[in-house]
């Protein structure tokens, strides 16, 4: 089951960025005092009393005028709605119920989705409780008191989040059709290949139960088998500023990866790769997603025999830390190659869901150790005791070694790769984790 989304929405300058920093637990986001300057990560994977969630910064208010402020706090909210499970609304103390906070909580409101009203730059509750009364006002619930700067208040408003996340459904678990999302950047065809997709097919369309985004979840069965696409195309409202509908492609894509067992990362053939597809690539690679690379619109660019080769030598270059995903080359117009979307997805799926014994692993491990000696500090050389497999979806190995400070990236590097030669493990990020445990001897 995917994690749930939590969305921050607010005026400039009350505080969304250090909040989100306070939840997150570290500085991701740039603060300044200068409105509009949130311009860094605006994702972060969080937990509160053992429950996963995934922390959304929609930002992105330039304060030009009144009217403005208001019409981009509409669209962050509308951003907020369409894609949280639950949002966390903002307001400042200080400056006190604005008319622009009024006109936001209507919506919110109205849109139905649990809204946490979060007073904050409440410093001290003693001297300012009586003005966080003024916030009953927005008629969204309790305002609950916050001081992001001095992490005051955070417990309990974590713990107001945390009960408005969904129960775990059965239907979930029992729902084991692989789930695909498209992805990319705007207008490079994600859609297109849906719908071609769909229409080779002639299969069913519908929205699944319980789906909360506003991606719509397609149902496409090939040769007796069904997989459900989650498209990430047609944003709802465009914007003027290409930066917020960077922005809202992000916060999209986020949302979708989080759902989903494989990423399809879509690239436009006319445009080659850019820095925004390896932005788009790192949210699948982080959260251990299957990942094939889809070159599309290839049909459109003139070829000669080593155009494939110096475009996916460029894809290998850029997404340098997902040498696993493998690139197919695509024509959502023409249909080329696009039946073999499939075999891709079933032969990444069953990578993602490998499982190796105890025994084999030990056997490749000790064969690796013999080839490569282990790195050494100051006279002191590192011990792998034995590994073990502990997780799938990613294929997730545990490391027992004698001092953790000695095992080096690249040690950890070359065990990955003699794993890869071994199984092949192809279309999915493998993850290492490194535990220490006294030598016996």
């Amino acid at each position: 089951m995917s994690k749930p989304i939590v969305a921050i929405v607010g005026r400039p300058n009350v505080g969304k960025s250090t909040l989100f920093n306070a939840l997150a637990g570290e500085k991701i986001s740039i603060v300044k005092d200068t409105p509009g300057v949130t311009r860094d990560r605006i994702y972060a994977d969080c937990t509160w009393l053992d429950r996963p969630f995934t922390l959304i910064d929609t930002g992105g208010i330039e304060p030009d005028s009144r009217d403005v402020i208001l019409s981009q706090m509409r669209e962050q909210a509308q951003i907020a709605i369409n894609t949280a499970d639950v949002i966390i609304f903002i307001t400042d103390v200080r400056q006190g119920l604005q008319d622009a906070d009024s006109k936001v909580a209507d919506m919110l409101r109205r849109s139905g989705k649990p809204v946490i009203l979060a007073v904050n730059k409440v410093d001290s509750f003693q001297k300012f409780m009586p003005d966080v009364y003024e916030f009953y006002n927005l008629g969204i619930g309790d305002p609950v008191p916050v001081s992001a700067a001095g992490r005051l208040g955070i417990g309990d408003l974590l713990d107001e989040v945390a009960r408005h996340f969904p129960e775990k459904k059965a239907e979930d678990e029992e729902d084991d059709r692989p789930r695909i999302a498209i992805v990319g950047k705007p207008n490079v065809g994600k859609s297109s290949i849906i719908n071609k997709l769909l229409g080779e097919n002639r299969v069913i369309v519908s929205d699944i139960a319980g789906t909360t985004r506003d991606a719509i979840d397609t149902v496409i069965r090939r040769n007796g088998k069904e997989y459900v696409f989650i498209d990430t195309a047609g944003l709802r409202r465009k914007s003027k500023i290409k930066e917020e509908l960077e922005r809202y492609s992000i916060i999209r894509t986020v949302t979708a990866v989080e759902r989903a067992d494989v990423v399809v990362l879509v690239i436009d053939a006319t445009e080659g790769v850019t820095e925004q597809d390896a932005k788009i690539a790192g949210i699948a690679h982080e959260r251990g997603k299957g990942v094939i690379i889809a070159v599309n619109k290839w049909d459109a660019i003139e070829k000669d025999t080593k155009t494939s080769s110096k475009f996916s030598a460029r894809i290998r270059e850029i997404l340098s830390f997902m040498p696993y995903a493998d690139i197919l080359y695509i024509s959502a117009l023409s249909g080329q190659r696009l039946p073999k979307l499939f075999d891709h997805i079933d032969v990444v799926i069953e990578n993602q869901n490998l499982r190796v014994a105890t025994g084999v692993l030990n056997e490749i491990l000790m064969e690796a150790v013999a080839m490569q000696q282990p790195p050494s500090d100051k006279g002191k050389r590192l011990k792998i005791f034995y590994m073990t497999q502990v997780a799938v979806k990613p294929p997730t190995f545990v490391l027992f070694v004698n001092d953790k400070e000695l095992m080096h990236f690249s040690y950890v590097r070359y065990l990955e790769n003699r794993l890869r030669e071994a199984f092949g493990f192809g279309g999915t990020s493998l993850k290492f984790i490194v535990r220490e445990r006294k030598d016996r001897e």
